[in-house]
């Protein structure tokens, strides 16, 4: 057994999507790509102007979206005919495939709007498969809690804890983590995946080494290893994700991410052409 330690600390970089939906982008920057991690948004302002116009009906290919609300409400709309509002816990998971044409749009005109959205890739012989829509209550998620943590499992599996997605291809791990100060968070990882804490407030520690203070949204890249330890220097919430590399070329366009270029160039003329929905 060997621990996990810390090995890249980032501050996301500001940036907008949607209709000027302002945001923190950490991967799709840098790292420009975290296989099996495409980008890595954290949306957030109690400021209605920085959120209200919203994600407009847009395409993807060859994606999954993961959005994870932690305050607020965002109505989803897709040509699937998923449909939804998403309020604070509530996790949409997406698997794109051959094509869809979706919108996000605020369900709320003031008051602060928070959360995430993480894109993973899929593999090539998935790329174009049928669309799912995955809606996930926060009424029915699995929790851990005990007097040092509560932990919510979107995906894998802590204790008795257990994640509704399952038989994944990348076997993806996805806990949102609450740590009271001067405790510790413990966690055997796959030394088979790549794996990455966001820090969405406090302060914490990783690892036995070393490393520079992390503080509010902040991306932190761990090292291989197979035991994680977490210690909550202030009252911290975090988010642990990982997932298995998938370890094919990728080629991105936009909202379209293939193997090859060409693939990127029909998914635009399907897109122009209105075939892009199979």
């Amino acid at each position: 057994m060997s621990d996990v330690e810390v090995d890249k600390i980032i501050s996301p970089t500001p940036a907008s999507d949607g209709a000027g939906v302002k945001l923190k982008r950490s991967i799709g920057v840098e790292p420009n790509y975290f296989d099996p991690f495409l980008m890595l948004d954290e949306f957030g302002s109690e400021n209605k102007d920085d959120y209200v116009a919203g994600f407009p009906a847009h395409p993807h290919r060859g994606i999954e979206t993961v959005t994870y609300m932690l305050a607020g409400e965002f109505e989803h709309k897709d040509s699937t005919g998923g449909k939804g509002r998403m309020t604070a816990g509530d996790v949409q998971w997406m698997k794109t495939g051959s094509g869809i044409i979706h919108s996000e749009m605020p369900a709320m005109k003031e008051g602060r709007l928070h959360g995430f959205q993480l894109w993973i890739n899929m593999p090539a012989k998935y790329k174009m498969s049928k669309p799912e829509y995955l809606y996930i209550d926060s009424k029915k998620m699995s929790i851990h809690k005990d007097q040092d943590k509560q932990i919510k499992v979107i995906a894998g599996k802590f204790e008795n804890a257990e994640g509704p997605v399952k038989k994944h291809n990348v076997e993806p791990i996805y806990f949102d983590v609450e740590l009271a100060k001067n405790k510790n968070f413990n966690f055997k990882l796959p030394k088979t995946h790549n794996s990455f804490i966001y820090l969405v407030d406090g302060e914490i520690k990783i690892g036995e080494k070393k490393h520079k203070q992390t503080v509010d949204s902040t991306l932190i890249l761990l090292g291989k290893g197979n035991e994680l330890k977490v210690s909550a220097i202030t009252k911290a919430k975090f988010l642990l994700i990982s997932g298995k590399p998938i370890g094919e070329q990728i080629a991105r366009g936009g909202p379209f991410v293939m193997n090859t270029k060409a693939e990127i160039q029909t998914a635009i003329e399907d897109y122009q052409n209105g075939t892009f929905v199979k």
